[in-house]
């Protein structure tokens, strides 16, 4: 059934909702990850503004060079780390025109669904760009300290919090933020294994940016379905 659904969210893929979207979500983070490489050199620059001195009065003038060689590279490992999950994060600000056209294709007879707050969403996905970024930060080390459950910390990880983002983002555009924190306790389970089917592609350059938006329409189908049980 979990497959059906995500068959059901490819299939819809080359839906203009979907592809503005996905243009957005990839546009705000490109744009984001610029902006903290430049805050990032502005800071470098002003620490290294005073001259350092050996012994000697022999000025040292690398240092700068070296921190700004050395920031290039950490923001390279940075955006292969973090480019998926802040994508995700900023992609969900836009996740309710997803839903609704996953809902207007597949389940044409339901009324219309309020839009959520633009406040609620902000909230939500400033809440779910923290937990991401800081669970796969911290994910790091125990990739280092055990590199044989590498994959297994990572697909159980991001399956987990993909799929109680996008279910919550499917199920509170109708149930509300209580009525759909409800459900999803009852369908942990269902929710965990299709969260961890979305973060498969996650390993594919370039598919995985796809993440967000196959999530949003696969997890709108899983909630039409629970509900329906």
């Amino acid at each position: 059934m979990i497959l059906a659904d995500f068959l059901k969210a490819v299939g819809q893929l080359s839906d203009p909702r979907f592809r503005k979207v996905f243009w957005l979500g990839i546009a705000l983070t490109f744009a984001l990850l610029v902006a903290v490489y430049a805050v990032l050199l502005w800071a470098i620059e002003a620490l290294t503004n005073d001259p350092i001195y050996l012994p000697g009065d022999r000025e040292i003038t690398w240092i700068g060079d070296l921190l700004s060689v050395g920031s290039f590279f950490l923001m390279i490992f940075l955006s292969v780390v973090l480019m998926v999950p802040v994508a995700s994060a900023i992609t969900s600000l836009f996740l309710d025109d997803v839903a609704q056209a996953v809902e207007e294709r597949h389940y044409p007879d339901l009324p219309p669904a309020p839009r959520t707050p633009w406040t609620d969403v902000i909230n939500d996905t400033a809440a779910f760009l923290g937990l991401l970024v800081g669970a796969n930060l911290a994910a790091v080390v125990l990739y280092v300290l055990v590199p044989f459950a590498g994959p297994f910390i990572f697909y159980g990880l991001n399956g987990f919090l993909l799929g109680r983002e996008y279910f919550q983002i499917a199920a509170m555009r109708r149930e509300g933020r209580a009525g759909a924190k409800a459900l999803r306790a009852r369908n942990r389970g269902t929710i965990w294994i299709a969260g961890c089917l979305m973060a498969l592609p996650l390993t594919i350059p370039l598919v995985n940016l796809l993440v967000p938006i196959l999530g949003a329409a696969t997890f709108t189908h899983i909630y039409h379905r629970v509900k329906a049980r």
